[in-house]
């Protein structure tokens, strides 16, 4: 097994002062599931029931893990400070934009996996073997069935359909700040054009829809009939339905009728710098793989893997059709969202 520096050298300690960061980072945390001389070092974004898989992962393998945590922007910035000093073998996110953006960066190392290429689809992982998703995340229309039919949305552009007068009044919608938002509108502007999709916003904004802090609170809402409609991640309502089965909402699979659901992924890639690159593409590829359940079930997320089934909630969602995702869309157009929301009138 290859050792590892010390951990936090002197070295990475000078480099990330130089362009001001700390040791750990305001807002990050250290998770050590094998102490300070873990074999792998992982700068993590995702905070999802983080300690069973990869516990799993060091019970199989040997290998121990240690998690740094904080926001995707953070971490990224904290590896190009450490530059070849730096302790991380791997970078996991929460957003395919991020995955793409560090890829932009050159700080991932490019990995040839015929085990990742055959358990990864082709949209959810970097064209140049950099990055690929583990857990994929749906974002698509809630509805109270007391107030609404499946008939009443447009099943061929949902989203677009939310827009419309019918919903004045009755849409609940998360706040322009959220990555989730971001990254919605940024798919729609790949998959729309600018225009298209300022106008969407625009409706939505015209139909007075009601800006929530977070997507529990907004089905809440939806359940307590404040609002008939919203929009989601699938998860949340299915960590909602477990603590109360009779919640008075339901989901309907966005754009069915064309290019099909939001999705959006959680995913990793081997750090460019990693002493350890061998052992790091290992867990990327278990993560893939054997540990597909393990690592998506806790958080109700649907595997990227194909040949995984989702665990016993969500399937009772039923099966959608998901747009393809374009990571470079999402990372390379979030600056477009931005001012899309913001000329909307978006809050």
């Amino acid at each position: 097994m290859p050792s590892r520096r010390p951990p936090r050298t002197a070295r990475a300690l000078a480099a990330t002062a130089a362009v001001g960061l700390t040791l750990p980072l305001a807002g990050c945390g250290v998770l050590g599931l094998g102490g300070s001389n873990a074999d792998l070092q992982i700068y993590s974004a995702r905070h999802y029931d983080l300690e069973g898989a990869f516990k799993d992962f060091q019970d199989e393998t040997g290998v121990s893990v240690e998690f740094i945590s904080g926001n995707d922007a953070e971490l990224l910035q904290r590896i190009k400070a450490e530059g070849a000093d730096g302790e991380a073998d791997v970078f996991m996110t929460v957003d395919a934009g991020a995955l793409w953006n560090a890829g932009e960066e050159g700080v991932l190392k490019p990995v040839e996996s015929a085990a990742l290429t055959e358990a990864v689809p082709a949209d959810l992982r970097d064209s140049g073997n950099q990055w690929f998703g583990l857990a994929m995340r749906a974002r698509t229309t809630m509805y109270n069935p007391d107030k609404v039919k499946p008939a009443d949305f447009d099943p061929k552009d949902t989203y677009a359909g939310l827009a419309d007068p019918k919903w004045k009044g009755r849409l609940c919608m998360r706040d322009s700040t959220s990555a989730y938002t971001q990254s919605l509108v940024a798919s729609l502007v790949g998959l729309r054009g600018a225009d298209a999709t300022l106008a969407t916003v625009k409706g939505w904004v015209a139909n007075g829809v009601d800006i929530k802090s977070n997507d529990v609170e907004l089905l809440k809402a939806i359940d307590a009939g404040t609002c008939d409609v919203g929009i989601t991640n699938h998860y949340y309502l299915a960590r909602e339905l477990e603590k109360k089965p009779d919640l008075k909402v339901k989901p309907f699979w966005a754009s069915q009728g064309d290019a099909g659901t939001h999705v959006n992924i959680s995913g990793a890639g081997v750090v460019k710098t990693s002493d350890n690159a061998a052992q790091a593409q290992q867990l990327v590829e278990w993560l893939a793989t054997k540990g597909q359940s393990a690592f998506v079930d806790g958080n109700h997320e649907y595997p990227v893997n194909e040949s995984v089934e989702p665990e016993p909630v969500i399937a009772k969602f039923g099966e959608f059709k998901r747009m393809p995702l374009s990571a470079e869309a999402y990372g390379s157009q979030n600056a477009e969202a931005v001012k899309i929301l913001s000329e909307a009138g978006y809050k």
